[in-house]
């Protein structure tokens, strides 16, 4: 059951090699890349019901016995961000066979997918710091190709400061991993949580906390180091924007959760003091930028942002009621953002721009559209009995109970901010008359029905799944609970990966 572990990574980088054997057909890129979605989403959810059935599982890769080899482990909390991930990735899949060029197709867009792909569940799989470092590497190579291919002017200027800062944090990462390592002797993550408690150099640990703090920070998109994504993540393909959109910084968030609570939960009362107000200014500049915003994608772009700065709020608490609520938004986060970037791509296809003040008439000619349209972004903005309403609601209740009134009142104006940049959007994109009729004719109308099906089917299955969240809350809810259980109690994630106790 255990080996079920390399499933997740071996599934997309099997099919990016075999799709590189068929550089000049991109008809079996596409079957391969299709093929391997649905495997990896299958694989997946396999994982899950296994770790949900029969607890953490772990695999030594080659062999070796733990902390001497390459350690895979999934508890829960990795189990179900990679059936996330793996959700994310078929729809993305399917709507790219609507949206991208065959020019970029091509040049191995699929395989980079895979890549991509690959790297992001690797990252949530790994049991070892070191291991990390080479899936944040792997991710941010294929991001990168993903990003410029195209090669337009305003895709290679977000993708010089998109690459540049995340090479200066895999720099810090390093550093930190190499400064841990010499002072513990191991990067095992089970191993580091049963060490590093004890280490004399405690002075020196929480410098190498704060430093894998900065690291995560930046793929987070943490304040005051998330500028890099607001002029990156609108410039690629949607469906690019999309993946980058859902999953990327979720990467980030992960780490951040996964370090804090596992490896240097010594150093809470430090680190939690600093995710705090760091969460309470993410929040804040996220969504006051969006409010600022008029171009869809750079206004959705604006909110991963002040998204994030909940699920950190949940960390910096460290309770196990903000934990679960900090889990529980990360899934509905993943699920809605990526959602409304898919649609934001329907509402170019219709009125030829991103741009809102010269968009409109969306609601009048295509009203499904419109109802699509609101259950993400009414979701976003924690309306009842969507996911985002529990998703708020926990981490607030969490705030409260933890006496943090003022970060818990700026999460309060936060939702009502983002409620405003929804309805921005309705109103400008969906409700008002389009401005001026489209120079080269309404595109939407011009597809076929197999691309319109493949364009809807992503929206809708992702707003079913919004929908579901909220009304079958209870539930999951209680696997968030019981997720943050296990990464509160660091025995339970030392003993199946060593075999023995602290």
């Amino acid at each position: 059951m255990n080996q079920i572990l390399v499933f997740p990574i071996l599934f997309p980088l099997l099919s990016a090699i075999t799709m590189l054997f068929f550089r000049r057909s991109v008809a079996i890129q596409r079957i391969i890349s299709i093929l391997s979605s649905f495997l990896l989403l299958a694989a997946a959810g396999w994982l899950l019901a296994a770790v949900i059935s029969g607890g953490m599982l772990t695999v030594q890769v080659g062999g070796w016995r733990a902390p001497f080899g390459i350690t895979l482990a999934a508890d829960l909390l990795s189990a179900v961000m990679v059936a996330a991930s793996a959700l994310i990735g078929l729809t993305t899949v399917l709507y790219s066979l609507a949206t991208i060029d065959r020019e970029r197709e091509r040049f191995f867009y699929y395989p980079l997918l895979q890549f991509l792909m690959m790297g992001i569940n690797g990252a949530f799989l790994t049991g070892d710091v070191f291991n990390l470092y080479v899936w944040f590497e792997v991710m941010l190579i294929s991001s990168f190709v993903l990003l410029v291919l195209g090669g337009t002017p305003v895709q290679l200027e977000g993708a010089i400061k998109y690459v540049t800062i995340n090479l200066l944090s895999s720099s810090v990462f390093l550093a930190a991993a190499g400064i841990l390592y010499g002072m513990a002797g191991t990067l095992n993550m089970a191993d580091l949580a049963r060490i590093t408690p004890h280490l004399p150099q405690q002075n020196l640990l929480t410098v190498v906390s704060v430093l894998f703090m900065i690291t995560f920070g930046v793929k987070a998109a943490v304040f005051p180091l998330f500028f890099w994504l607001p002029a990156s993540y609108h410039t690629p393909p949607v469906a690019v924007s999309a993946i980058f959109a859902g999953l990327l910084t979720k990467v980030g968030v992960y780490a951040l959760i996964r370090f804090f609570t596992t490896i240097f939960s010594h150093e809470a009362v430090f680190i939690d003091e600093v995710l705090l107000a760091a969460s309470a200014l993410t929040m804040l500049s996220g969504v006051l930028g969006a409010a600022a915003q008029y171009d869809f994608r750079r206004l959705l772009s604006f909110h991963i942002i002040s998204q994030i700065g909940y699920m950190i709020f949940g960390l910096a608490l460290h309770s196990p009621l903000a934990i679960a609520g900090a889990l529980f938004y990360i899934v509905h986060n993943i699920i809605a953002k990526t959602n409304l970037f898919y649609i934001s791509g329907i509402v170019e296809r219709i009125t030829g721009t991103y741009d809102l003040k010269k968009a409109g008439g969306v609601y009048a000619g295509h009203p499904v559209i419109g109802m699509l349209f609101l259950i993400p972004a009414l979701a976003l903005a924690g309306i009842p009995p969507l996911s985002g309403f529990w998703a708020k609601f926990v981490i607030i209740k969490a705030g409260f109970q933890a006496g943090e009134y003022a970060v818990t009142g700026i999460a309060l104006l936060v939702g009502l901010l983002t409620l405003f940049s929804m309805m921005k959007i309705w109103n400008e994109a969906f409700l008002k008359d389009l401005p001026q009729p489209q120079v080269e004719g309404n595109r939407y109308e011009t597809m076929g029905f197999g691309r319109r099906l493949l364009f809807f089917s992503p929206v809708v299955v992702l707003g079913l799944v919004t929908v579901l969240l909220g009304v079958f809350f209870e539930p999951v809810f209680r696997l968030a609970e019981t997720a943050a259980a296990q990464l509160l109690d660091t025995q339970a994630y030392i003993t199946p990966v060593l075999g023995r106790v602290k």
